[in-house]
């Protein structure tokens, strides 16, 4: 599993804001220019933030973006799978997917269902404030 640029990006986003809030809204321009990402593409992501109602936007003078819950409200797991989808190993364990034939005979289906679950757990564990403050203090 690779994480692309977008979902990256997205929880840089959210974490720069979730820092900078407290003056109120944050402007794209100011978290594009700290993130050193391209608003442009920074404009693309923010807007599906906006649209799944992690973020609140305002326009104008002191517009910007603020979260719309406490920073320990948003999971790294929920950002990714919003800006990825499934966040699976494989597809046959993704959801909506009919039931593989080869379900009851498959030798490796345990080792793709507890890396599923090892992913999955391990990102749930995190939030954007625990991701706030210096990166030598992230939890491990």
């Amino acid at each position: 599993m690779m994480i692309s640029t977008k979902g990256r990006y997205a929880l840089r986003f959210l974490v720069d804001v979730a820092e900078h809030q407290g003056d109120g809204f944050v402007p794209l321009k100011d978290v594009a220019i700290r993130q050193e990402i391209s608003e442009k593409y920074l404009e693309i992501v923010v807007k599906e933030l906006v649209r799944a109602g992690l973020l609140a936007a305002m326009r104008g003078k002191g517009g910007g973006y603020r979260l719309n819950r406490s920073p320990e409200e948003y999971s790294v797991k929920s950002v990714l799978e919003l800006m990825e989808g499934p966040l699976v190993p494989v597809a046959c364990l993704g959801p909506g997917q009919n039931a593989c034939p080869r379900k009851n005979n498959c030798r490796t289906l345990p080792l793709w269902q507890g890396l599923d679950q090892v992913i999955s757990d391990y990102l749930a564990q995190f939030t954007l404030s625990s991701l706030c403050g210096k990166p030598s203090e992230m939890p491990s």
